[in-house]
């Protein structure tokens, strides 16, 4: 009995990389719907992991570090390819000008800033009930979420016929990742009504988001989630 309740929180953590694997894999094969699927059920795992191990009191450095591995492939070599894929129609092609190597390279950018937020991440005590930085989940929702509804719906289709927009998506989002911004958190301080209208406002926002513009709001809730979080930047300091 005690080996599942030490346990449990780490089998998540581990479907978590498991479906975000399977996520690259279709990804890189152009299955986009396989790819939304798996990285909504790791979202789901990741959630679940953190919120089990605190319920259970079964909370570990062994999971932390598991957590943050997982996490590096399900949000961090995941949107690092949503980038790659972008950019690969352009080849070497950037400004009339050829270069020496295929620019689809740089969309990996996502990852290496992923891996860095994540480590950053286990050793600040500060990000307990905010974020420091937009938060790899995020990320990947924003970057795929773009991504997927140009190849649903033909939104965004502007971004996606420019490499030079393209590159610059990618390195404003790796430095989201690291930036100082504080992000909001769904993890609550208290349960008074005052100490929690980011979060509130970030939930209304964000239904609103879905049930208006369906795929195209994926994206354009995690734009509103930023906007929230910055307009709130001084309550999320208390």
């Amino acid at each position: 009995m005690n080996f599942i309740k030490n346990n449990l929180a780490n089998a998540f953590t581990l479907g978590n990389l498991f479906s975000g694997s399977i996520g690259v894999i279709h990804l890189i094969n152009g299955d986009y719907q396989t790819t939304a699927i798996c990285i909504v059920i790791s979202l789901i795992l990741d959630f679940f992991d953190g919120f089990i191990a605190r319920a259970m009191k079964s909370n570990s450095e062994l999971g932390v570090q598991l957590d943050s591995l997982a996490d590096m492939v399900s949000f961090g070599l995941l949107p690092g390819i949503v980038m790659y894929k972008a950019l690969e129609p352009f080849g070497n092609q950037l400004l009339g000008l050829e270069l020496p190597f295929e620019i689809k390279y740089l969309g990996l950018l996502v990852t290496l800033f992923s891996c860095l937020r994540l480590a950053i991440f286990n050793l600040d005590d500060e990000q307990t009930y905010y974020f420091k930085g937009l938060n790899t989940p995020s990320n990947t929702i924003l970057l795929f979420g773009l991504y997927y509804a140009f190849l649903e719906t033909e939104s965004f289709k502007i971004l996606f016929e420019n490499p030079l927009i393209l590159l610059l998506i990618t390195i404003v989002s790796s430095w989201l990742l690291v930036s100082p911004i504080k992000m909001i958190s769904l993890k609550f301080k208290s349960m008074e009504l005052k100490d929690n209208y980011p979060k509130v406002a970030l939930l209304i926002g964000v239904i609103l988001l879905l049930i208006i513009f369906k795929t195209v709001g994926i994206p354009l809730a995690m734009l509103y989630y930023m906007v929230v979080s910055v307009v709130f930047q001084k309550q999320l300091s208390k």
